[in-house]
């Protein structure tokens, strides 16, 4: 009987290391802001959205999507918080499409976290020398040899760097990844960027299958201005394509420490030192995805163990009880 009670203990350990829960993810709360999310129909009874603005090129429809720029030529189309984003740390996922009607397309869209705000300009729709983080939806590519397009990458501008066209802004760039599929995709096409300052930036996609994550980067040491607006711009030239927003959802990430309130994205460790929390193996989807068939197995596996343990009880209190009669 010991050794059914020690493997069901020992079984229990595993399987949980197995499932790679992390203390350190139930530790991080979230607290929607909705000053810097978007859900259909966007505009309240005058007909205007009490958080957002929008120019350019941009059409409303309010049972379906924000177009950013339509699929024709020369256009530019811009979205854009009308209150700053002052979350220390935070997650903004967007729900997007990128589409048309041609094989030759063009040229973008691009999410920013930036001072500036509403000012149309050559970036994507928006304004070159930035301050702050700007998200290329690139699908058109000019000069970068060996990479593959659509690409996704991050640049944070100090407010005096030009955006690179000739080179797709490989000279100045933070991170990014090739994401062939994106444009187009038959499945609902949405981007996840979490920030905790002075800690990390991550971007994480979903054009392949429904609810499967793709970490594009995962930046350590990123600082981001204190005080930026949220934004969504797309552009067209002598190609074109429809650049659609969908929904946006932004949270507040803190993190709950015992003793404290603060929303530092740091936690003690076992020594006592600081440690900085990130997701596990890549983001939450891969954790998520996994754990349902870690406990379907988990419970597999304690049903057998029971089993046997109880049957090798079970066959030494019987030997027990032959031995008794002699």
């Amino acid at each position: 009987m010991k050794w059914s009670f020690c493997s069901i203990f020992t079984t229990l350990a595993l399987a949980r290391q197995g499932l790679g829960e992390s203390p350190a993810d139930d530790d991080v709360k979230t607290v929607p802001l909705r000053t810097h999310s978007l859900f259909q129909p966007y505009l309240d009874t005058e007909l205007q959205s009490r958080w957002f603005d929008w120019g350019g090129d941009t059409i409303v429809r309010a049972d379906q999507y924000i177009r950013l720029t339509s699929d024709r030529q020369q256009q530019a189309g811009w979205l854009w918080s009308r209150l700053p984003l002052t979350a220390t740390n935070w997650e903004i996922e967007v729900e997007f499409k990128i589409h048309g009607q041609g094989n030759l397309y063009g040229d973008g869209m691009a999410m920013w976290v930036t001072k500036q705000r509403a000012t149309q300009g050559p970036v994507f729709g928006a304004a070159d020398k930035f301050e702050g983080l700007g998200i290329f939806f690139d699908t058109y590519k000019n000069n970068r040899p060996g990479v593959i397009f659509p690409y996704v990458m991050a640049m944070i501008g100090d407010g005096q760097t030009v955006y690179q066209h000739g080179n797709d802004g490989k000279e100045n760039e933070l991170a990014g990844c090739s994401a062939r599929g994106i444009r187009g995709a038959p499945i609902t096409t949405k981007a996840r960027l979490t920030y905790f300052q002075e800690n990390y930036l991550q971007l994480e996609l979903q054009y392949k299958n429904e609810d499967q994550w793709i970490v594009c980067f995962n930046v350590p040491n990123v600082t981001l201005p204190q005080i930026t607006y949220l934004g969504f711009t797309a552009e067209t030239g002598e190609l074109s394509d429809n650049h659609d927003i969908i929904t946006v959802s932004s949270k507040n990430l803190y993190q709950v420490n015992t003793g404290s309130s603060s929303s530092s994205s740091k936690r003690p460790d076992k020594a006592g030192k600081a440690s900085t929390w990130k997701p596990s193996d890549g983001g939450r989807s891969k954790s998520e995805s996994s754990s349902g068939w870690g406990w379907f197995f988990l419970k597999v596996v304690i049903f057998i163990v029971v089993v046997v343990g109880g049957y090798v009880g079970y066959t030494a209190y019987r030997a027990q009880i032959r031995g008794s009669r002699f």
